[in-house]
């Protein structure tokens, strides 16, 4: 949803440089990185950090960016800014930048030579608002992935399935095993990820633009689309004892067992290395749902509000070099299991899923991320949407498509 962040910054302006500064070396940074992966990921940055002579105060908010951001955003607009904050790449924090809350990184960006060594250039497009970077890129994220639990299929007796197809196939073994075929969360971001997981596996690159690039409605009524709901429906029949509420509880019940697979993106990774699992070995990874290698270049970047106090400042700067040099960028992405967004590290330890996505990223097989294309308000009621028909198992395809169709036409 939109925030009225022209009208409140208006209402805040006073009030945002009235902050009582802590100690000097002292940024608060808020995430919302909460799980174990993720933990041990974030723990890297502040790690780095540290080691500077300033101090990273963690602010964690439990739940998903949905839950997390509107009370980043509230801080912002309201006087009580953080040191640093996360977003994902893309269009979140527009309002924000546009408003005149946000820290203009551009002289760091130029003085350090971001655009020589952050690679895809659209990673630090995504950052740039009027010809100036307002925000650090950190990782590459990508939805695009099946994870599969190899125990599972074995005790279901049935080989693990080289793509979609034959995972849906293997569902029926799955369930007379005592296994839950799929395993998602409940949340709307998560059925959302699944649905466009679907569109960018069945529809390619150039469907995956239709719909979230062109806003497409003629190419969302179309035959195409049908299919991916038809396999959004599948994935729903497959869901249909999940248990789980958030993505990495979901994850939890791949990692033991209790599930076949789920759709999710990369980070999924850091929850099977924190349960000691071989990627491979334990577990087999298939980007692009093993129909069309494709990932996403989406991912995390860091905004940095506006602040009065110069210390706090100076350290805002310091904070947004560490988290692109070149060793943070390898500790953090190997525990976060994204790519770096720099492309000249070297990352021999990366694990086989790893491997395969630097290897569809060095052939240049990416798609933004929907959050570059689509307007956060549009993205909204589509994940609603979705939730809806994840939900409702009266819910047709046909009344599904229609509803996404109006959508896709209203959608910014």
């Amino acid at each position: 949803m939109r925030y009225g962040l022209h009208r409140a910054a208006l209402a805040a302006g006073a009030a945002l440089f009235a902050i009582a500064p802590a100690s000097a070396a002292d940024l608060e940074v808020t995430h919302w990185w909460t799980s174990g992966g993720e933990a041990a990921a974030v723990a890297e940055f502040a790690k780095a950090f540290d080691a500077t002579g300033n101090h990273w105060v963690d602010g964690a908010i439990a739940g998903s960016g949905g839950t997390a951001r509107p009370i980043m955003i509230s801080r912002i607009t309201g006087g009580d800014p953080m040191g640093a904050t996360q977003f994902n790449h893309g269009r979140q924090a527009e309002e924000l930048v546009q408003a005149g809350l946000m820290r203009d990184l551009t002289d760091l960006a130029t003085k350090e030579g971001w655009k020589d060594f952050i690679k895809p250039s659209s990673l630090l497009d995504s950052c740039t608002l009027d010809g100036k970077i307002y925000c650090v890129p950190v990782n590459i994220h990508s939805q695009q992935w099946l994870w599969l639990s190899n125990a599972a299929f074995a005790k279901a007796g049935v080989p693990v399935p080289k793509n979609w197809d034959e995972y849906v196939a293997a569902a029926p073994a799955l369930e007379k095993a005592g296994i839950i075929p799929l395993a998602i969360g409940q949340q709307s971001w998560q059925t959302t990820l699944a649905f466009q997981v679907l569109v960018t596996a069945l529809t390619g690159k150039e469907g995956y633009q239709k719909i979230f690039g062109d806003k497409d409605a003629e190419f969302a009524a179309g035959p195409e689309i049908t299919k991916v709901f038809a396999q959004a429906d599948n994935a729903r029949k497959m869901a249909a004892k999940s248990t789980a509420q958030e993505w990495n509880q979901a994850t939890a019940m791949v990692i033991s067992g209790q599930a076949g697979g789920q759709i999710m993106g990369d980070w999924a990774q850091g929850e099977f290395q924190v349960a000691g699992q071989v990627a491979g070995k334990d577990y087999t990874c298939l980007p692009g749902l093993g129909v069309n290698d494709i990932i996403q270049t989406g991912g995390d970047a860091f905004y940095f509000p506006l602040l009065k106090d110069e210390e706090k400042s100076k350290a805002q700067e310091v904070l947004a070099s560490t988290m692109l040099s070149k060793p943070t960028q390898v500790a953090f992405n190997l525990k976060k299991g994204s790519l770096p967004v720099r492309g000249d590290v070297d990352l021999n330890a990366a694990n086989d899923c790893m491997k395969k996505g630097l290897e569809i990223l060095a052939k240049g097989n990416v798609i933004p991320a929907p959050d570059q294309l689509m307007s956060a308000d549009s993205l909204t009621r589509i994940n609603d949407l979705f939730a809806e028909f994840f939900n409702t198992p009266t819910m047709t395809v046909e009344d599904a498509q229609k509803r996404f169709v109006d959508l896709v036409a209203a959608a910014d």
